[in-house]
């Protein structure tokens, strides 16, 4: 796939975007649920080498090239990597599956309630290196506590700020400022995410598109005109850490926004599992995950 197929196929498939960008912090407890045990590996090589394995095993399953994941968010090293013998963005795009890549480096700490993400020290070195690996785009992650405005203003700024520079580089990002789900006044910031989204998507210039990708909002179709907003390629959905029946069932209340679930497309996977097994447990989720997306 050209830059403007792969547009094309996040901007109209029917599916949903896997996230599979664990890292470092998150890494030995995506492990733990796959049931890969902290005594199976010693070190981050060893760490990442079974995430890949496991990552490998997702991507070569047949339903995961069904049609129905359209995009796949990879962690470095899995960009880094390859699968069966190609590099992991082409042996995605083969599949007919457009490949992101993380680019944040992980959070600060909370202020205004609000975790901004720490400096990116190694963003244009690794934007460089993601256009010539065949990456279409990134995605950068963010975190809302609590309904402060002022904070909510602070984490939509820097997102596009950063994201500013990964358009320049040639790429698509995906904008990131995940609301926790557990904060009693989510519906309340929500309202203010929206606006100040909208102020900095309105200020872009003409012909210019970002992704978006936002916890399923606490008032079900508040995101509408994000959706079809003319300066948003499209608006994906977080997990947040519900269930999978949970995140899909609120999700199809959000007509036109589609999934990019970790937890939500892994949580039944298990190393023990035969191919079999594997494959029926991923492709259950896979489909559920695809008919939410594909509501109304």
């Amino acid at each position: 796939m050209n830059s403007r197929e792969m547009t094309d196929r996040i901007a109209t498939g029917q599916g949903f975007i896997a996230a599979l960008d664990q890292s470092g912090g998150s890494t030995p407890k995506a492990l733990r649920g796959y049931g890969v045990e902290d005594s199976e590996w010693s070190g981050d090589e060893e760490m990442f080498a079974q995430i890949h394995a496991m990552r490998a095993r997702v991507i070569t399953s047949p339903c995961f090239g069904s049609g129905k994941v359209i995009g796949a968010i990879l962690f470095e090293k899995t960009m880094d990597g390859t699968v069966e013998g190609q590099p992991t963005g082409d042996a995605l795009k083969a599949r007919g599956i457009v490949p992101f890549i993380k680019v944040d480096e992980g959070l600060a700490d909370e202020v205004d309630g609000v975790q901004l993400m720490k400096p990116m020290t190694k963003l244009d070195a690794l934007l460089e290196k993601s256009v010539a690996k065949g990456m279409f785009g990134t995605k950068m992650r963010s975190v809302i506590k609590a309904a402060n405005p002022q904070g909510i203003a602070a984490i939509v700024a820097q997102q596009f700020a950063v994201a500013r520079r990964i358009l320049d580089a040639g790429l698509m990002p995906i904008i990131e400022p995940e609301y926790d789900i557990t904060a009693e006044d989510r519906a309340a910031g929500e309202e203010v995410l929206l606006a100040e989204i909208t102020k900095h998507l309105d200020a872009l210039p003409d012909g210019e598109q970002v992704m978006l990708k936002l916890s399923i909002p606490a008032t079900a179709g508040l995101y509408a005109p994000l959706v079809s907003h003319p300066k948003v390629l499209r608006v994906v959905a977080l997990s947040g850490g519900f269930s999978t029946d949970d995140a899909c069932a609120r999700l199809a209340k959000n007509p036109g926004m589609i999934a990019s679930f970790s937890r939500g497309l892994l949580q039944d996977l298990r190393k023990s599992q035969s191919d079999a097994e594997f494959d029926a447990a991923l492709g259950k989720a896979i489909d559920q995950i695809a008919s939410a997306s594909c509501s109304g």
